[in-house]
């Protein structure tokens, strides 16, 4: 078992002191297991990601128990994407300055709170509810993950450990759709919550046994700057589902405004601080603003697909509940098992080489999917063609996650860490409101919306392409 014995308190901070150093006691040292860093680490994203996954296939048994159309069933995955994306950046404040370890264990305890509130629901608002708690503890798990692994992982095995990371999100991605499909068909739909609540606990108490403490100087948490956010990205997503609907028009123009002055007042804010949110000079490296960008549109693509595959899957070729779950293996299988490999390949490449690869992919994978869908029931190609696609995503996950943090200095891990995966889930968000705007304008049978939804998604990703070039050449 190899150990790194690591003094907690300077993990990723500057050696000068500072007055918040001084003013804390130190953090013990201690011996800190890599497998069980990988494995606790990996296991907050895994549950982060299995909370977007395993309502796809539930989404249907929830709708009819709520009496849903497509608009307002998208909420169940947008309510939980929008708060991570919203919250993200104060999550990952909160962690610079208490403590990520102890930020991760608040996280994952909100999580379970989330989860037990969602399996309790007897309404839609207070599901929706539930999925808001979720996603406040999701904001802090993946960040604080991925910050406290890559803080831990000396530079040279830093991708290989990165691309085991992505892989077992990419788990969730396989386990969560069947699982998903098989506790609703079995048992309910309430139960793909309950199996939070072990998990959550048991990855409490072992974080707190098992993870290194670090921490970076803060300062004063501004929760108007986490407000400002908040709303630009929540009012921008919710005109964006607004806006196919003519009665709704006029308010989703104006949310759309607000959200854009929003996001303006919060930049004009984190211009003007000394300790902002988001360091604007980290957008000053091409790397990182590339890889930002790649990731939303990355994400933005995979995101609209996943809404509405097993939706097709259901309604076109006539598969259950499991069947449709378990429909989705091709290409959430490639994206598992490639995964782990992906991360050497981005060590030994390099980061642009592998991120131009894999959303090349992306695009062939989903413009042929488009053109095969209206013909009809030939699972076959679909599944060949989904291998092609999920592979793609593999390979550019790891890729742009090395990307953008090894673009900036260690003690900015934290911020560019909340920048990436604030990105990923507003990406989500913002991909699956227009997924449903490309379904809901394309005219005739269900087939030919799910065509129209993945060639906006060929789009998305050949976008993401050109955002990748800009990605450091060496590696």
């Amino acid at each position: 078992m190899t150990n790194l014995n690591i003094a907690a308190e300077t993990a990723d901070e500057p050696s000068q002191p500072s007055s918040i150093q001084e003013s804390r006691p130190p953090l013990p040292s201690r011996n800190v297991s890599q497998e069980w860093l990988l494995a606790l680490t990996s296991l907050g994203f895994f549950m982060a990601m299995m909370d977007s996954m395993i309502v796809t296939t539930a989404s249907g048994a929830i709708g009819r128990q709520f009496g849903l159309d497509v608009v307002r069933l998208q909420w169940v995955l947008n309510a939980y994407n929008i708060t991570i994306a919203a919250l993200l950046l104060l999550g990952v404040a909160i962690g610079d300055r208490i403590g990520r370890r102890r930020t991760y264990i608040l996280a994952l305890g909100l999580f379970t709170l989330g989860s037990i509130a969602c399996a309790l629901s007897g309404s839609f608002a207070w599901l929706l509810a539930g999925r808001i708690v979720q996603g406040v503890g999701a904001c802090a798990m993946t960040p604080m993950s991925m910050t406290i692994l890559t803080s831990a992982t000396p530079a040279s095995k830093r991708g290989s450990a990165l691309g085991i990371w992505s892989g077992v999100g990419g788990l969730a991605l396989v386990v969560g759709p069947a699982l998903g499909g098989l506790i609703t068909a079995s048992l309910s739909w309430q139960w793909i919550f309950w199996i939070n609540v072990p998990t959550g606990l048991a990855g409490m108490i072992l974080a707190h046994y098992k993870l290194p403490e670090s921490r970076v100087p803060a300062s004063r948490i501004d929760p108007f700057d986490a407000v400002l956010v908040v709303a630009a990205s929540g009012l921008a997503v919710w005109a964006l589902s607004e806006a196919p609907n003519a009665a709704m028009r006029l308010p989703a123009g104006v949310a759309g405004l607000a959200g854009v002055l929003a996001a303006v007042a919060f930049v004009a804010r984190q211009r003007g601080k000394e300790h902002p949110l988001v360091p604007l000079r980290l957008f000053s490296s091409k790397a990182l603003s590339g890889g930002v960008a790649a990731t939303f549109l990355l994400y933005a693509a995979m995101y609209g697909v996943v809404f509405f595959l097993p939706q097709y899957l259901h309604a076109a070729l006539g598969l259950g509940t499991l069947g449709a779950g378990l429909g989705l293996l091709p290409w959430t299988g490639a994206f598992a098992v490639l995964s782990p490999f992906a991360g050497r390949l981005v060590d030994r490449y390099g980061e642009r080489n592998m991120a131009l690869a894999g959303m090349t992919m992306q695009v062939v994978g989903y413009a042929s999917l488009a053109a095969a869908v209206p013909f009809g029931g030939w699972y076959w190609l679909l599944a060949v063609l989904l291998v092609l696609s999920g592979a793609g995503l593999a390979l550019a996950g790891p890729a742009l996650q090395k990307g953008v943090l090894g673009s900036v200095e260690p003690m900015l891990m934290g911020k560019a860490s909340g920048v990436f995966n604030m990105f990923r889930q507003l990406g989500g968000a913002v991909g699956t409101a227009l997924s449903v705007i490309a379904f809901r304008l394309a005219a005739g049978t269900f087939a030919a919306g799910f065509s129209s939804v993945l060639a906006l998604s060929a789009i998305l990703s050949a976008l993401g392409l050109l955002a990748a070039l800009l990605l450091n050449r060496s590696h």
